[in-house]
């Protein structure tokens, strides 16, 4: 079983601690130090036991767990991992509890590494006080650096997010555009800034008095919108569009895969924000589209003749109907996995391969 999460503690209270702790949080591996960790048998939990000293049990933690839970002083803590960071996309959570349980600070990659949403998670477990001190979460607004990761959404770039977070946390005019995906990316709780305004196409956005900009949309920006929006400028990809695809029997991947990127190249639209590929259920064993959708992390949708059946078509055909049951597979299996009533992009066929593309509609 893969852990997800270190808990690291030196000292007989901290050790009684991490393995509660252990024992409330799934996925939690408790480190305990060998020297005051005999007596505590009657305390439940798995624990490993350490001998050397955590500076030399640290470098090791920080490669293999998503997070570390460190019950010492935030000053030890500080300078033990001070030699370790490399940056804030690869670097784990770091969180720092005290031996009394009294205080949850969340010290380490609270935003991309989640550390602050863990911080929250473990001071509920063991009724402490959680301590976050990034801006946003202390100013109840959203992170620029989080925006939609719930939804899988991702960025072309973190260059400018730090510029552009400092921007929304000391009350600079931010230009907010969204074309596409999810509605609901405000996180709970938290509220829109009066100096962030939401426009309602990328002209209003332009034309807007900004400093800094967040634009959240599938297609390519065009060569004079991107130099207009200038640097200061985060551009996030939402997992808004399906692919429709078939393919006659043995295609390789590699020959999908040049068909979808050209595809995606013609139409404007961006890979990053391919959602999911769609055929007919019986080529849910066809190793190209299989390959293919592993490369991408894309999630195969298959379905049935008589779903591919009951999507209206242009134009049905009796040879896709004889080989597989149904009147076309890429047009109905795009419309049926995207929820949409119309099509990107029609089928079109090249080579061995057809492909339809749709957009996912969201509400809100």
């Amino acid at each position: 079983m893969v852990r997800k999460y270190a808990a690291v503690a030196i000292t007989r209270n901290g050790i009684g601690l991490a393995l509660k702790l252990g024992g409330l949080l799934a996925d939690t591996e408790v480190y305990c130090y060998a020297k005051y960790s005999g007596g505590l048998e009657e305390i439940p939990g798995e624990r490993r036991i350490f001998t050397g000293s955590v500076k030399e049990l640290l470098p090791n933690l920080f490669r293999r767990y998503e997070a570390v839970i460190l019950f010492f002083s935030l000053g030890a803590a500080v300078r033990l991992i001070a030699p370790l960071l490399e940056n804030k996309t690869s670097d784990p959570a770091v969180i720092v509890i005290d031996e009394g349980g009294e205080h949850v600070i969340s010290v380490l990659s609270g935003h991309l590494g989640g550390a602050n949403r863990l911080t929250l998670q473990i001071a509920e477990l063991l009724q402490s006080r959680p301590v976050i001190t990034t801006a946003s979460d202390v100013q109840g607004t959203f992170a620029a650096d989080l925006l939609g990761r719930e939804f899988g959404w991702c960025a072309d770039s973190f260059a400018p997010m730090k510029s552009i977070s400092a921007a929304i946390v000391n009350g600079e005019q931010v230009a907010f555009l969204q074309e596409s995906g999810e509605r609901d990316w405000l996180p709970a709780g938290a509220v829109l800034p009066e100096h962030v305004r939401l426009c309602g196409d990328m002209l209003e956005l332009l034309q807007a008095p900004r400093s800094a900009a967040i634009v959240v949309t599938d297609r390519l920006l065009k060569p004079g919108e991107a130099a207009a929006l200038g640097e200061r400028t985060a551009l996030y990809r939402p997992r808004s569009l399906v692919l429709g695809l078939g393919c006659n029997r043995g295609t390789p991947a590699a020959e999908l895969e040049a068909v979808v990127m050209e595809t995606l190249a013609e139409l404007r639209l961006s890979p990053l924000s391919v959602r999911n590929a769609a055929t007919a259920a019986i080529k849910g064993d066809e190793a190209g589209l299989l390959e293919l959708c592993g490369k991408y992390g894309w999630e195969l949708s298959l379905y049935s003749p008589e779903q591919l059946n009951s999507v209206p078509l242009d134009c049905p055909s009796e040879i896709v109907f004889k080989a597989t049951g149904a009147y076309g597979v890429c047009e109905p299996a795009a419309l049926l996995s995207s929820g949409s009533s119309q099509l990107l992009l029609s089928k079109k066929k090249s080579g061995n391969v057809t492909i339809a593309v749709a957009r996912v509609t969201y509400t809100g």
